[in-house]
């Protein structure tokens, strides 16, 4: 990635902390971050920290960045489509730099496998899963099944580990079998290693939020994001339009 580009991500944390996740994906990539403190994994939890997301990407772009992308898919989708596609309007109109969110990202990354109807995994419990169905119904993919680990506390999708992801994973597949792809939701999980067996037990495609996310942000500013063995994401290799 060239040295003078600098991403800039709007963070659901209370710290201006790049994930981690995200930082062994793209090592030579710069990353800034500022964080807006979601509190909990329900929309009471989301409310604050959506309102300082416009405010977050305005001082990043006064630190110079050359692209945004906001990291936590349920806080972009749990107030719906309309209210996405309207937040990322502003942010391109208050900063003047390609955007994008994590919630976009993993929509782009199920398009670009062609994956209509589709099995979802997630951390989240039945009301933000509800939401989160909605979301892609009105981005036109078919939800076959939806099972997620029922959390609501802000750091315990991090518990979770690669075994138990892959398991629920596993689990929706195998109720999906004309799943022609699988959405793993939720930037706190750690799902860095999940994909590549998934894929090669299931052989359909992962599509997991972090990945998606930090993919969709080095398209941002003309990079392919391409990895070698995280999964078929990661692995395409053709450069995005800068938009």
């Amino acid at each position: 990635m060239r040295k003078d580009v600098t991403i800039g991500l709007v963070v659901p944390f209370a710290t201006d902390t790049v994930p981690d996740e995200g930082l062994k994906m793209y090592p030579g990539a710069r990353f800034l971050a500022r964080g807006v403190g979601v509190r909990s994994l329900t929309p009471i939890g989301y409310d604050s920290a959506w309102e300082g997301i416009l405010p977050a990407a305005e001082h990043l772009t006064a630190l110079g960045v050359d692209a945004i992308m906001v990291i936590g898919t349920s806080l972009t989708f749990y107030r719906g489509a309309d209210a996405h596609a309207e937040l990322m309007a502003k942010l391109r109109a208050k900063t003047g730099l390609p955007v994008s969110s994590m919630s976009q990202a993993v929509v782009d990354g199920l398009r670009s496998f062609g994956a209509r109807r589709i099995a979802v995994a997630t951390a989240y419990a039945d009301e933000v899963n509800n939401r989160l169905k909605t979301f892609l119904n009105a981005h036109g993919f078919e939800v076959l099944t939806l099972k997620g680990f029922g959390l609501f506390g802000f750091g315990e999708p991090d518990k979770q580990s690669e075994a138990d992801i892959i398991a629920l994973g596993s689990k929706v597949c195998t109720e999906a079998p004309a799943a022609e792809g699988l959405l793993i939701s939720c930037g706190g999980l750690r799902t860095l290693d999940v994909a590549k067996p998934l894929e090669a037990h299931h052989g359909i495609p992962v599509v997991a939020s972090t990945q998606a996310a930090f993919w969709a942000a080095l398209r941002l500013v003309g990079e392919s994001g391409h990895v070698a063995g995280r999964g078929r994401l990661l692995e395409q290799t053709a450069v995005a339009p800068v938009h």
